[in-house]
């Protein structure tokens, strides 16, 4: 049974994808087995990998019944992906039958046992999609950019992750907050820090001890459908994702 690990934040750019990439390209290369599911509607995940995502079946079709998993499953330098498109933007609206917030956690199920590891990138936004990737993860990790207004995105994710917890999944735990972008030089960042522990004790967790700094490597790996730990494996936010992977490996033990 393989380990679910869920990325989100509702508030946009603050490094989901790149932090889902980077785990999944880590991940590999430790020999593990590993399925990046995109939940994002921008299908930002299979494009940054290199995939056509315009051309192919995505979760969306797997969600609705209309495609077996098996089939929709694409390989990349990644491992392999279950891509997304903009059609899935219609899934808060389509999606409105009894149990709903069942349907990743169903699909999923079918293919669980061949992986060590799923990631899930998710939408900026608390919706349907969101919470089908909480019900299904064993924990999650909220990337933040030392920004205040990316501290009320954070903020915001509680009551849900309550919810959740409350009615469809108690076993969800929260892994840490994750500093990307990060410069300890800027005074502004240093105070998010302190503001972001303050958070992450109202979640039940911590900011995890690994920040990923800022470089020029990250912007550039997605236009060559890489991530950044492949494309520049020597950069400091390679080795920033890598530490970032041994903390998620000791703090959820069913990784190890």
């Amino acid at each position: 049974m393989s380990a679910v690990i869920t990325i989100t934040n509702q508030k946009g750019g603050v490094g989901k994808t790149t932090t889902s990439c980077a785990l999944l390209a880590g991940l590999q290369q430790m020999g593990r087995r590993v399925l990046g599911v995109d939940l994002d509607p921008q299908g930002s995940l299979g494009f940054c990998l290199g995939l056509d995502i315009d051309n192919c079946a995505t979760v969306y079709d797997v969600m609705k019944g209309t495609r077996p998993i098996r089939e929709v499953i694409v390989p990349s330098e990644c491992g392999d992906i279950l891509p997304s498109n903009i059609l899935l933007s219609a899934a808060e609206l389509e999606f409105n039958r009894p149990g709903r917030e069942f349907l990743l956690k169903n699909a999923l199920s079918e293919v669980q046992d061949d992986y060590d590891y799923i990631i899930v990138d998710t939408p900026p936004a608390l919706n349907v999609l969101t919470v089908n990737a909480y019900v299904v993860s064993d924990g999650l990790v909220i990337p933040m950019a030392p920004e205040i207004l990316s501290l009320l995105g954070v903020a915001q994710i509680r009551e849900t992750i309550d919810t959740v917890r409350r009615c469809y999944n108690s076993r969800l735990k929260v892994l840490g907050i994750l500093l990307n972008k990060y410069n300890q030089r800027f005074t502004l960042n240093r105070e998010v820090l302190d503001m972001a522990g303050q958070i992450a004790a109202q979640l039940d967790t911590t900011v995890f001890d690994a920040k990923i700094r800022t470089s020029v490597s990250v912007a550039e790996a997605p236009a060559h459908g890489e991530s950044v730990l492949s494309y520049a494996p020597a950069s400091k936010p390679a080795a920033d994702f890598r530490a970032l992977i041994d903390e998620i490996v000791r703090e959820l033990p069913v990784l190890q």
